[in-house]
C-alpha cells in the first residue's frame, strides 16, 4: 500500500501561519543568496559578483527542480519515502556516460559540445520515462505501484551494467568518468543554465496552474475520482513533468539522489498544511537555502574543497534511514 494520510492542517496553538512560514523562509533564502554573492569580495565586487551569479542561478534552478519534482512524485505515489531517483534517472545518466567512454573514449565525452550532450542526455532520460509511463501506466493495464517497481528494476539493471563496464575501462579514463558521476555545482556551462531555466520556468507555470488539482490527488485515487478528477490522466501528467525536471537537472549538474527527500521533508515539517500552494514554494526555498548556504559554508567559512553534493547526499541518506526506522517503529507500535 503506497498511499499515506495527507498531513493535517496547522494545529490550534501554533502561532505562525503558513504564509508567515513562507515569508521567513523567503527572508532566509534572500540572506543566504546575498551572503553567497557579496562575501569576501575584497573590494572587487563588480568583478566577482557576476562570476558568482552563474553558479547561483544553477544552484537555484537545480534546487527548485529537484524539490518540486520530489514533492509532486510523493503526491501521486502517496508515500513520503519515495523519490524520482527510484525510477532510475541517475542510474541511466551514469550508464550513458559509461557507455560513451567504454565504446569510444573519455576524450569524446569531454570534447563534445556541452549543449549537444545536454540535449541528448535529457531527451534519452525523458524518452525512457515516457516510454515506461505509456506502456505500464497510461495504458490502464497496470497500477502505479507496478510502474514504480519496474522503474526500480531498471535502475538496478542500469547500475549493474554501468558497474560492469567501469571495471573494463582503462583506469585513466575511469578517473575522468568518475568526476562525472557526482553532481558538480562549480563548473556549469552558462548556455546550459539558461536553457535549463527556460524548461524549468515552463514546467513551473504548468504546475502552478494545477495546484488545487494536486491537493485533490494527494487524497488518493478513490477520493480524487469522486471529486471529479481523472486520477490516471493527472498522475500521468505529473509523472511527465517530474521526468522533465529530473532529466534537465541531472543533465545540468549530474545525479543527486537523496537531496529531494531532504528538502521535501523539511517543507512538510515546516509548512503546517498539506496545500501545495505552500508546500511546493517552501520546498523550493528550503532547497535554495541548503544548496546556496551549503556552498557558502564550504567555500567561505570552512575553506574546504569538499564537493557539496557529497555532503548533501550524506545528510539525505541519513534522513532516508531515519525515516525508515521511524516508519518501522510506528508500524510496530
Amino acid at each position: 500500500m503506497l498511499r499515506e494520510t495527507a498531513p493535517a492542517e496547522t494545529r490550534p496553538g501554533r502561532r505562525l501561519t503558513p504564509r508567515a512560514r513562507l515569508g521567513i523562509a523567503a527572508v532566509l533564502a534572500v540572506a543566504v543568496v546575498a551572503g553567497f554573492l557579496l562575501a569576501d569580495t575584497h573590494g572587487y565586487a563588480s568583478f566577482v559578483v557576476p562570476l558568482r551569479v552563474r553558479r547561483l542561478v544553477a544552484l537555484v534552478l537545480v534546487g527548485w527542480a529537484i524539490a518540486m519534482s520530489t514533492v509532486l512524485f510523493q503526491t501521486v505515489t502517496g508515500n513520503r519515502i519515495l523519490t524520482p531517483a527510484l525510477m532510475g534517472f541517475d542510474a541511466l545518466y551514469v550508464l550513458l556516460q559509461t557507455v560513451v567512454v567504454f565504446v569510444f573514449s573519455a576524450s569524446l565525452l569531454t570534447g563534445t559540445d556541452t549543449r549537444v550532450q545536454f540535449l541528448v542526455e535529457t531527451l534519452l532520460m525523458v524518452g525512457f520515462a515516457l516510454t515506461l509511463f505509456r506502456r505500464l501506466f497510461a495504458s490502464g493495464r497496470y497500477e502505479l505501484h507496478v510502474l514504480i517497481l519496474v522503474g526500480m528494476v531498471f535502475a538496478t539493471l542500469f547500475r549493474s551494467i554501468a558497474g560492469l563496464l567501469q571495471r573494463l575501462i582503462d583506469p585513466s579514463e575511469f578517473q575522468i568518468l568518475q568526476n562525472l558521476m557526482f553532481a558538480s555545482f562549480t563548473t556549469v556551462d552558462e548556455d546550459l543554465v539558461w536553457l535549463t531555466a527556460a524548461v524549468v520556468a515552463v514546467v513551473s507555470v504548468l504546475v502552478i496552474r494545477r495546484l488545487r488539482v494536486y491537493d485533490v490527488l494527494a487524497l488518493g485515487a478513490g477520493p480524487a475520482t469522486n471529486l471529479g478528477v481523472d486520477h490516471r490522466r493527472e498522475t500521468t501528467r505529473v509523472l511527465t513533468l517530474v521526468a522533465v525536471l529530473v532529466s534537465v537537472s541531472t543533465a545540468l549538474v549530474g545525479p543527486v539522489t537523496f537531496f529531494g527527500l531532504l528538502v521535501a521533508h523539511l517543507a512538510y515539517h515546516l509548512a503546517g498544511t498539506h496545500r501545495h500552494a505552500v508546500v511546493l514554494p517552501l520546498a523550493g526555498l528550503s532547497a535554495v537555502i541548503c544548496l546556496v548556504g551549503g556552498q557558502f559554508v564550504l567555500e567561505r567559512l570552512l575553506e574546504v574543497t569538499t564537493t557539496l553534493s557529497v555532503v548533501i547526499e550524506l545528510i539525505g541518506g541519513l534522513t532516508f534511514i531515519a525515516l525508515l526506522i521511524h516508519r518501522a517503529r510506528r508500524n510496530l507500535a
